[in-house]
């Protein structure tokens, strides 16, 4: 278990979201106000909530004055004049501000990793540059405009680095050999193969989960409720699995310009094995295997109940396998050499899901999977019509944190072939 102060990715999301709303509803005088560090890294967990307002120099005093009359702050806990730091009954939040011209630099500055700054401080130095608190100066002193992120990168004779890259794990190096990777972005995702509804644990009905996904333009989705011994509040019956057949049938007649498939979280059991029988399985488009409770087994004990999983023709993708929960818990200390080696072999995908209480895999995991040869999945895991848009997002935000690209993902491709990909295996071929 983790035994830390740091705040889940989706609270902090929702911390910042809500305070940018009210800034702009208090008409604070900037042009804009963005998301800094580890969130807008969309690290799984968050040390501290920051936003950067860019406003003409003469007007900072009056933003951060009005940002610390917000109505929900509810103390100031510093005052500097260049930043301020304030207290709301969902956390504290910093805000720095900046001027246009140096809008660039700050963001990069304060986006971080400490090592990715550092990296850059060392390129700055070589071009007779210093770069620090935010800005970018000539050596004597002259400060050098950057307006935006691209041209900071380009004084320093680096390429656009993306914010989920800037951990300081070879992407500066990447950057200078012209190898970064052509990251995948939402335009690439066509369909979401994992979300619930109302038949398990979901608050809204399939057609309401359907229409929610038409509207964001996604051309195919997969209904995966909980199998009925699943570690979740409410789960889908092996009776009721014609009935549901036959409601997504009927939407499949009502509903045009989406494929619906009809698919299956099915648990893993203690024993390693799948919670329906072959034959039911059998009738889902497509399924997706879940390891919830770890039965007190030890990693290894869990990476066999995984291999067999992996194994089974009629399994698909792997869901978020570590189980983790940012800020919370790592998850299970599972061998993901033997699951990649496992998956690569048989025709199994992996899944970055984008639950914010998964994040998983996460972007370290993720990267070695592609490494590896894994094909992924990006999917929402959402429960909730209302956030399919944001739990892909945090889930392609992930992705993008393991260098992922659009080869890699499955979903990034057409219905038809995650229909290939699941007769493939299923044939054993």
């Amino acid at each position: 278990m983790l035994k830390s102060l740091r705040i889940p990715l989706g609270r902090a999301h929702l911390l910042a979201s809500s305070i940018i709303r009210e800034a702009r509803r208090a008409g604070l005088p900037v042009e804009n106000l963005i998301p800094l560090g580890s969130l807008r890294r969309h690290a799984p967990d968050v040390g501290d909530v920051s936003l950067l307002a860019v406003a003409p120099a003469q007007w900072h005093g009056d933003v951060l004055d009005g940002f610390m009359r917000l109505p929900v702050v509810t103390s100031v806990e510093s005052l500097l004049p260049t930043s301020v730091e304030i207290t709301t009954e969902r956390g504290r939040v910093r805000l720095h501000v900046t001027t246009g011209d140096d809008a660039g630099a700050a963001l990069v500055w304060h986006t971080g990793a400490h090592r990715h700054t550092h990296a850059l401080q060392k390129h700055a130095a070589r071009r007779g540059l210093t770069f620090r608190d935010g800005l970018l100066s000539r050596d004597n002193g002259v400060l050098v405009a950057a307006p935006d992120e691209e041209e900071l990168y380009h004084h320093l004779g680096l390429p656009y680095i993306p914010p989920e890259l800037r951990e300081g794990n070879g992407e500066v190096e990447a950057a200078e050999r012209g190898r970064l990777p052509r990251l995948v972005a939402r335009p690439h995702i066509r369909g979401d193969l994992h979300m619930h509804s109302t038949w398990s644990d979901g608050r809204d009905s399939i057609q309401h989960m359907v229409l929610a996904a038409k509207q964001l333009g996604y051309e195919y989705i997969a209904i995966t409720d909980h199998s009925e011994r699943a570690f979740a509040s409410r789960k889908l019956l092996a009776l009721e699995i014609p009935i549901q057949r036959e409601e997504i049938q009927v939407l499949r007649s009502r509903v045009s310009g989406i494929e619906i498939l009809h698919g299956i979280e099915v648990d893993i059991m203690g024993d390693g094995s799948l919670d329906f029988s072959d034959e039911q399985l059998r009738g889902f488009d497509i399924v997706l295997a879940s390891l919830h409770d770890d039965h007190g087994h030890d990693g290894a004990r869990l990476t066999e109940r995984y291999l067999n999983a992996i194994r089974h023709p009629l399994v698909n993708i792997i869901t978020h396998p570590a189980n983790r929960s940012p800020a919370v818990s790592t998850g299970y200390d599972i061998d993901f050499d033997r699951v990649f080696s496992a998956a690569v072999k048989t025709g199994t995908a992996l899944e970055i899901d984008g639950a914010p209480g998964h994040l998983d895999m996460d972007g370290t995991i993720a990267r070695r999977a592609v490494a590896a040869g894994v094909t992924v999945t990006i999917d929402s895991d959402c429960h909730r019509a209302e956030a399919l848009a944001r739990q892909m997002q945090f889930g392609i935000a992930t992705a993008r944190r393991g260098w992922v690209e659009p080869n890699h993902v499955l979903n990034a491709g057409s219905v038809e072939t995650v229909r290939q990909f699941v007769a493939k295996k299923r044939s054993g071929r």
